[in-house]
C-alpha cells in the first residue's frame, strides 16, 4: 500500500513538472494562425497583425488562408489538428453561427474548440457602391421595396456577419434582397466595388478606407451606437429600425485538448499584444476595440452567440442547408 501511495505521488509529481516545462518551452517551432477566409479581409488583417506582435525573440508565428465552404473549410483544418498549441484559428463570430445555418458545419463550438480569448469587437458598416440611387437606409429600403428580388447583397458566406447582419435587418423591415455568398470579405467586396453587387455589411476593417477613398457608400452601422472612425455614420435603429444590433467578433481558438499551459501563455501574449499603444490605435482607427480578455469569458460569448443567432436564423426562416 505504502508503495503504491508511492507511485502515484511520484506520478503527480512528474505530470506537474511535465506541465511545468510544457509551459516554460511552449513555443519552440512555428506557431500557425489558420484564417477560415481569403486574405484582406477584417479576419486576415488582424492575424497578422497579431502574427507580427507575437513573432519575436526569434519565435516565429505565422498566417495561412484557409478560405472555402463559407469559413468551414478553415475550422475543420483546425478541429483536425494536433491540440499542441502550434495551429491555432483566427475566427470571427461566424464560428457560433454556422451550425444554426447549415448542416455542412458539423462541428460544436463549445466541445471542439479551446477558447483562447477574443481579440477584438466590432460593428459592420452597410455600405454600397456610389451608383446605387439611395443614400441613406430609408432609400436603400425603399429602393428593396420597389423592386423586390431585384436586388442583392454579398456576404462572407452563409452564416458570417455580413450575412446574419443582413437577414435580420430583411427580417425586421419585411424587404426581399438575394443573398450572394463569397469566399470572405475581400471576395464580396470586389463585387460591391465593380458595382455587380447592390451592398454588403461589411467589417470596417474593411469598409473604411473604400469609403473614405469615395469607393463606397456607407449606408448605416449595425452596432447599437456611432463609433468614432466613422462618427457621421448613423446606426441602423437610428435610421428608423428601432432595437435593430448586430455586433460581430474576433477570436482566437485551438483544438479541444490543447494543453492549459499553452493556452495560458497564448492568451497573456496575445493580451499583451493588445495592450500596445499602435495595435490599439491602429484597431480604433478602423473602429474596432481590442479586448484580449480571460479564455473563460470568450467561451462563455460563444456559448451565447450560438444561442442567439440559432433563435435569430430561425425567426428569419434560414433553414440549414
Amino acid at each position: 500500500m505504502i508503495r503504491r501511495s508511492a507511485g502515484l505521488a511520484l506520478a503527480c509529481l512528474f505530470g506537474l513538472a511535465a506541465d511545468a516545462f510544457a509551459q516554460a518551452d511552449y513555443p519552440s517551432r512555428p506557431v500557425k494562425f489558420i484564417v477560415n477566409s481569403a486574405p484582406g479581409g477584417g479576419t486576415d488583417i488582424l492575424a497578422r497583425v497579431l502574427a507580427q506582435k507575437l513573432s519575436k525573440d526569434g519565435q516565429n508565428f505565422f498566417v495561412e488562408n484557409r478560405g472555402g465552404g463559407g469559413g468551414i473549410v478553415g475550422i475543420e483544418a483546425v478541429r483536425n489538428s494536433p491540440a499542441d498549441g502550434y495551429t491555432l484559428l483566427m475566427s470571427p463570430s461566424t464560428i457560433a453561427v454556422l451550425p444554426a445555418v447549415t448542416r455542412e458545419a458539423r462541428y460544436d463550438p463549445t466541445k471542439d474548440f479551446a477558447a483562447i480569448t477574443q481579440v477584438a469587437g466590432i460593428s459592420n458598416v452597410l455600405v454600397v457602391h456610389p451608383d446605387v440611387p439611395a443614400k441613406n437606409l430609408q432609400e436603400l429600403i425603399a429602393l428593396a421595396r420597389a423592386k423586390p428580388g431585384s436586388l442583392n447583397y454579398a456576404s462572407a458566406g452563409a452564416g458570417s456577419s455580413p450575412h446574419m447582419s443582413m437577414e435580420l435587418l430583411k427580417h425586421m423591415t419585411g424587404i426581399d434582397l438575394q443573398h450572394v455568398p463569397f469566399r470572405g470579405t475581400g471576395p464580396a467586396m470586389t463585387e460591391v466595388l465593380a458595382g455587380r453587387i447592390t451592398a454588403l455589411f461589411s467589417n470596417m476593417l474593411t469598409a473604411k478606407p473604400l469609403i473614405e477613398a469615395g469607393k463606397l457608400r456607407a449606408i448605416a452601422i449595425s452596432g447599437p451606437q456611432r463609433v468614432a472612425a466613422l462618427p457621421d455614420v448613423p446606426t441602423v435603429a437610428e435610421s428608423g429600425v428601432p432595437g435593430y444590433s448586430a455586433l460581430q467578433w474576433y477570436g482566437v481558438l485551438a483544438p479541444a485538448g490543447t494543453p492549459r499551459p499553452a493556452i495560458v501563455k497564448l492568451q497573456a501574449a496575445i493580451a499583451e499584444a493588445l495592450r500596445m499603444p499602435d495595435v490599439r490605435e491602429r484597431l480604433a482607427q478602423d473602429g474596432a476595440e481590442p479586448i484580449g480578455g480571460a479564455s473563460e469569458d470568450f467561451a462563455a460569448l460563444i456559448r451565447s452567440d450560438l444561442e442567439k443567432w440559432s433563435r435569430i436564423a430561425k425567426a428569419a426562416n434560414i433553414q440549414a442547408e
